[in-house]
């Protein structure tokens, strides 16, 4: 009896060996953190089962072509438990997403391992211990956020050697102590760096990308002191050293704040660093609007506005939109975006109730009086359609103007194409992309057609669309670049509508990201841009969507360097195979190839190097209404 007990075990262990061993490893490291998974409310996990034959239809996992998992994303299932080392064997995983849970125990270092992640979110976790100077191991590593968890010990300082973390650096509401290390100046200026409510100590170093940050960087932790918080550093008064001919130099820059002697001080090594010195501290001690403010989210208020002998002027363009300034001044405020056009807010107002986008006007060299100002933004303001951000709103004192906009919430279209940092965003369907794309031409028409002016928008990209929950795509932006760039001057008083025919590109028009969607004859400087180039933007954004590439994607492939424009018509002149320039999340969809095909022909038709050979927008939005899906 007892040998036969023996052996049905053994039989039962085979069998379950077996079964196992049917998974690739992939599979098997997965079943260890599911193993690790003390409470699963919602049975997320069930379909984790070790009698299957791969793990790559189990909820919250995705995998490549190769059955080798490229994606956890386990966010807000209220999950208890740990992570095994096992998870850093996963060798083709990029995408670690376990925010909103209840995990917990250190973060272990084997993780590390998985060198392959470029986004790691184990935010609003119960995390302990160190950060392991390990995870610099992580070189392809592009987004990390940790935040909210009790992570503590100092701010590891190699950090700056992810040399690919371009995107998010998020370590708010932690443990962390000590200084913010110097070299953290070293991350680029476009990282969406989080230290706030914290325990760090002494003063922000004022070097490199540092200047950058705002306030909401750095929020929270009350021993932090100077540029660009509010609290300055107390100067030793003991110690006054004379400088000698090899010592640097400490360059102070004096304004008035509230107290009306406020002083800010900032070591500067190089000219350019002091050229970048003068502009930021100048701006915060001119320009100190975004307050403090304790709370969760490192809220910021906007402090009294300046004057220019008189308050400035705060206008509402919507009758129903009923946000008043005062409304502004004490609604939390969170950096959303950063460009040449100045700074982008999310303003929450009403404790969530009301939710809209701040733009904090950069004027680059154009100087605008009220009247001007006024006729301009109330002309972008009678804009109104369902494709096109809704102007709300708009602040004017002399240096410091305002663009209150509805606020789109799911991010651009950029980001839906080729992924955000920390954006788990599905590969769009084709008939998302076909939606999105009559979207953008219906609102481009009504800016062409509004008006006879013949308004031009002036900078059609994929970043300038914005996504709603429904993607719905909304165009963003419009008015902008005549009101930003440096060579458009304000119109004189017989001409005074918004004829973006004004608009005047400049070499700040056309930074290197973005000639690719410029049209070739308004890319020489002093050319003015036109509504055919903007059929050749929308052109550019139209072959974006259905390649899934970047706009200057074809010189990845070929070394002409001509551009996605360039790469498409060569294939279709040479009758390549479509899979060779077709996205290929949409190559499965071999209903809609007719379709797609129908598409690149009128890309390419907006994309023709004569401007006069290009449609105008409304055949354009006709011939895309006539695509019909299937």
């Amino acid at each position: 009896m007892m040998n036969v007990v023996v052996v049905v075990i053994l039989g039962f262990l085979t069998f379950s060996i077996s079964v196992i061993s049917s998974l690739n490893s992939d599979g098997v490291s997965l079943l260890a953190l599911k193993s690790a998974i003390s409470c699963d409310p919602s049975e997320f996990l069930s379909s984790w089962s070790e009698f299957d034959s791969s793990a790559c239809h189990w909820n919250g996992i995705t995998c490549d072509e190769n059955q080798k998992v490229t994606s956890i994303s386990l966010s807000a299932k209220n999950l208890s438990g740990y992570i095994p080392s096992e998870i850093g064997a996963l060798s083709s995983l990029s995408i670690l997403s376990l925010s909103y849970n209840d995990f917990s125990k250190p973060i272990p270092i084997h993780l590390f391992n998985a060198t392959s992640l470029h986004s790691l979110d184990l935010s609003n976790n119960a995390f302990t211990g160190f950060l392991p100077q390990q995870i610099t191991s992580l070189i392809n590593l592009q987004h990390l956020d940790l935040s909210a968890n009790f992570l503590n010990g100092s701010l590891p300082q190699d950090l700056t050697h992810l040399t690919h973390l371009t995107g998010t650096l998020n370590l708010s509401y932690n443990r962390f102590s000590g200084q913010v290390p110097a070299n953290y100046g070293k991350f680029p200026v476009t990282l969406n760096l989080d230290l706030r409510h914290n325990n760090l100590t002494g003063k922000i170093p004022s070097v490199g990308s540092l200047l950058n940050q705002g306030p909401t960087a750095f929020s929270g932790n009350p021993f932090l002191c100077g540029f660009p918080l509010e609290t300055p550093c107390a100067e030793p008064e003991v110690q006054k050293p004379q400088l000698t001919p090899n010592q640097e130099v400490e360059v102070g820059f004096v304004g008035k704040g509230k107290s009306g002697n406020g002083s800010v001080a900032v070591s500067l090594i190089s000219g350019v660093s002091v050229v970048i010195g003068v502009m930021f501290v100048s701006v915060w001690v001119l320009r100190r609007k975004w307050k403090l403010d304790e709370g969760k989210m490192g809220k910021e208020k906007l402090e009294k506005l300046p004057e220019e002998g008189q308050k400035g002027k705060y206008v509402v363009l919507d009758e129903g939109f009923g946000m008043e300034l005062e409304d502004l001044l004490r609604a939390s405020a969170y950096v959303v975006g950063k460009s040449r056009s100045g700074i982008v807010y999310k303003v929450v107002a009403g404790g969530g109730a009301k939710v809209v986008a701040v733009r904090r006007l950069s004027e680059g060299d154009a100087t605008w009086r009220l009247k001007e100002f006024e006729t301009e933004v109330e002309a972008i303001g009678r804009v109104q359609h369902p494709n096109v951000v809704r102007l709300r709103a708009y602040y004017y004192a002399s240096d410091e103007k305002l663009l209150v906009t509805d606020f789109i919430r799911n991010g651009t279209l950029h980001n839906a194409l080729h992924g955000r940092l920390g954006n788990n965003f599905p590969p769009l369907s084709w008939a998302a992309r076909l939606k999105i794309a009559q979207g953008i031409a219906r609102g481009l028409m009504h800016i062409h057609e509004c008006n006879p002016m013949k308004y031009v928008h002036g900078n059609i990209n994929s970043t300038k669309i914005l996504l709603d929950d429904d993607l719905q795509a909304y165009i963003s932006g419009f008015g902008l670049t005549r009101l930003v760039s440096g060579s458009s001057k304000p119109i004189n008083s017989s001409t005074k509508k918004l004829s973006t025919s004004q608009i005047i590109v400049s070499p700040q028009n056309s930074t290197s990201s973005c000639t690719m969607y410029v049209a070739p004859e308004v890319r020489v400087p002093g050319s003015k841009f036109t509504q055919k180039s903007d059929i050749y933007s929308f052109g550019m954004v139209l072959l974006e969507i259905l390649t899934g590439r970047l706009a200057d994607g074809g010189s990845e492939l070929e070394d002409d360097r001509k551009g996605l424009e360039s790469l498409v018509r060569k294939i279709f002149t040479e009758q390549r195979p479509l899979s060779e320039i077709i996205d290929p999340a949409l190559l499965n969809e071999v209903h809609a190839k007719k379709q797609v095909i129908a598409a690149f022909h009128i890309a390419l038709n907006c994309t023709e190097l004569d401007p006069e050979l290009r449609p105008r927008i409304r055949t354009v939005s006709d011939n895309l209404d006539h695509i019909k899906l299937q």
